[in-house]
């Protein structure tokens, strides 16, 4: 209970979200792929006027780099438009679901007028699961419902 109980009353600000990274529509990509090299990072928003419009993420650059894309395009040009969000009120749980059921490994946190204020991700999910359920994760067999292909026992 205490499990189900925490999911749905901590914010999403005990995932420790990571600060976002955000460039202007018409940043070409080449210079967008260096910046995430630089930081080091999985994501960049595109911001504008300080609004959310967009977002880039490694997967989106693996797929530029195999087409063999034109990396002198601005980068609203191969952004995901209008990305999932989530409130900073918004519960862990909450956040797990729309990981869940859009497939994505961010959620980019945005205030009342969409301008982001932090990113989610996937392995701050992940800790916080960790930290304040260890007994329940650490005790998870790998695979918690097996199908035996042969009967066991005598």
């Amino acid at each position: 209970m205490a499990f189900r109980l925490s999911l749905n009353t901590e914010t999403v600000a005990a995932t420790r979200p990571m600060q976002p990274l955000a460039v202007e529509p018409d940043t070409p990509v080449r210079d967008v792929l260096a910046l995430l090299k630089a930081q080091n990072a999985g994501s960049v928003l595109i911001c504008r006027e300080g609004k959310l419009v967009g977002i880039f993420t490694e997967r989106d650059a693996l797929s530029l780099m195999a087409s063999n894309a034109d990396l002198s395009v601005p980068i609203e040009n191969v952004m995901t438009c209008d990305p999932a969000t989530v409130r900073a009120e918004d519960t862990v749980g909450h956040a797990i679901r729309g990981m869940a059921e859009g497939g994505y490994r961010r959620l980019p946190i945005v205030d009342d007028s969409n301008q982001p204020t932090g990113i989610v991700k996937v392995s701050g999910v992940v800790h916080f699961l960790v930290e304040h359920f260890p007994d329940t994760i650490y005790n998870l067999p790998p695979k918690p419902n097996p199908i035996t292909q042969e009967r066991e026992g005598a």
